[in-house]
């Protein structure tokens, strides 16, 4: 028995401030204790003591319980109707310097993806997108910018040829000029200040993680977090269960409008 989930979890909250109640408690007491029977260690006491005391052990840890999984153009018939509908709508209403923010961005494929897209309208001079996640690690990956071929099999070939450069077989790097356009910060939904004036929030794969009152609580942040008739954009696998009680209207399949 590794002992007491719950005062584990404190302990982590303490430590951190990730709130791992807001998470779906068997998937990631699954992960969890994945990642402490591959150190051998035979309690969650033990193992805090661990994290306390080994600064990779503790980096590790937080990759591993933040989820990321992320690809360029993830479902890309979804960015299809973000550069035919969505994105002539915002520029309709508030104009071509559209103030963008990528929730939860991961390895930076998605901040970078929305990039590449808004260079077929505008330069890149004039393309800022806001980036956060609560993983500095994966971060310090994106700003990196090395990305495995699999990464960027959903991705037009027009960006792939203009924007990147081949280093071998499996890797690619992406430019400087497109990572020049993507502000990454540091960010927890469930506790941090949210920016204001959004055109347009994109935040994907993701919410499926939380429980349904974290979700709740987020949704309800980023309605705040955007201007009246701007954008939400959602992962394929979530929805907005009464999403008009929050202020939400259906815009098109994944996309939600503040109302």
């Amino acid at each position: 028995m590794l002992g007491s989930y719950e005062a584990f979890i404190q302990s982590i909250y303490d430590m951190t401030k990730i709130d791992l109640n807001s998470y779906k408690e068997r998937q990631m007491k699954r992960r969890i204790e994945a990642l402490i029977t591959k150190h051998g260690i035979p309690s969650y006491s033990e193992y805090i003591l661990k994290l306390k005391s080994d600064k990779v052990a503790y980096d590790e840890f937080i990759n591993y319980i933040t989820i990321n999984v992320s690809e360029f153009y993830r479902n890309p018939e979804q960015w299809k109707l973000l550069e035919n509908d969505v994105l002539p709508y915002l520029m309709d209403h508030f104009g071509r310097d559209l103030k963008i923010w990528s929730a939860a961005c991961s390895t930076g494929d998605e901040p970078y993806s929305l990039v590449m897209l808004l260079s077929k309208y505008l330069p890149l001079s004039r393309i800022k997108i806001y980036a956060t996640d609560i993983d500095k690690t994966v971060m310090e990956k994106a700003k990196v910018g090395l990305y495995h071929v699999k990464s960027l099999k959903s991705l037009p070939d027009e960006f792939i040829s203009k924007y990147f450069t081949k280093i071998n077989d499996r890797t690619y790097q992406i430019s400087d000029t497109v990572k020049s356009c993507v502000e990454f910060n540091q960010h927890d939904l469930l506790k941090d200040p949210y920016p204001s004036n959004c055109d347009l929030i994109v935040c994907r794969n993701v919410l499926i993680y939380f429980t349904d009152d974290a979700k709740n609580k987020i949704y309800m942040n980023f309605h705040k977090a955007l201007k009246k008739d701007a954008l939400l954009f959602v992962g394929s696998t979530e929805q907005i269960i009464q999403a008009q009680q929050i202020g939400f209207t259906n815009f098109r399949s994944f996309f939600y409008k503040k109302v």
